[in-house]
């Protein structure tokens, strides 16, 4: 995801310390004291401009919410949109690579992983970087608990179909494989804007629920 550059970002996001968690590395295994409560502990990684957890944090006030956005010009909206929203108390946003993820989470602590329109890096060499290589399907199940879930969304074919065989050769199980998410406009859905914009032009969503096995089964 590309983001005109705005020079005014980092003093907003730094206006805004109760929305974006600076050094979260220090809440390690401690999110639930940040939040106020126990309940489950769910995080969008590659969260772009907020949408999408904002609607989920709004909609679902018993689960905190936390979004994970890398580039500064882009989360910078995300934190307007959570003001707009009028800072849901079960939501916050970190400005960090989503390849630190196991330095800010405890193992078990996460609840569920999303992954919404992700940057398909179509590239053969550039596979590594896809949020649903190897490396980054280890670091989800290292914050995971035992049969955690990974929800994944995208509106690109080739990513999808590569994220379907490389969960499955992980050895993950599959679950909820949609080929045309909108066909049956279900009603929990929470849009992206990208997913609204390609869903608009008629373009097929692929959607795929996955999770990671116990090691006892």
């Amino acid at each position: 995801m590309r983001a005109r550059h705005k020079p005014w970002a980092e003093s907003y996001i730094n206006e805004h310390p109760d929305v974006v968690i600076q050094e979260p590395e220090r809440l390690k295994g401690r999110w639930a004291e940040e939040f106020g409560n126990r309940n489950p502990i769910h995080i969008e990684v590659g969260t772009g401009k907020g949408r999408f957890i904002t609607g989920m944090a709004e909609a679902n006030p018993d689960i905190n919410y936390i979004g994970i956005e890398m580039f500064r010009d882009i989360i910078v909206t995300a934190v307007q949109r959570a003001e707009e929203a009028d800072k849901p108390a079960n939501l916050r946003l970190l400005n960090v690579n989503a390849e630190r993820l196991e330095d800010i989470f405890a193992s078990g602590e996460v609840g569920r992983v999303y992954l919404n329109f992700s940057d398909p890096w179509p590239k053969a060499r550039h596979a590594k970087r896809r949020l649903t290589h190897d490396q980054f399907l280890g670091r989800y199940e290292r914050i995971l608990p035992p049969e955690g879930e990974v929800h994944f969304k995208t509106d690109n074919r080739g990513l999808f179909e590569y994220s379907l065989m490389n969960m499955t050769d992980y050895g993950m199980r599959l679950a909820e494989v949609s080929l045309d998410l909108h066909a049956d406009k279900p009603e929990w859905n929470i849009m992206t804007e990208y997913e609204e914009k390609f869903s608009s032009k008629g373009q097929p969503i692929y959607r795929l629920e996955a999770a990671f096995r116990n090691e006892g089964n």
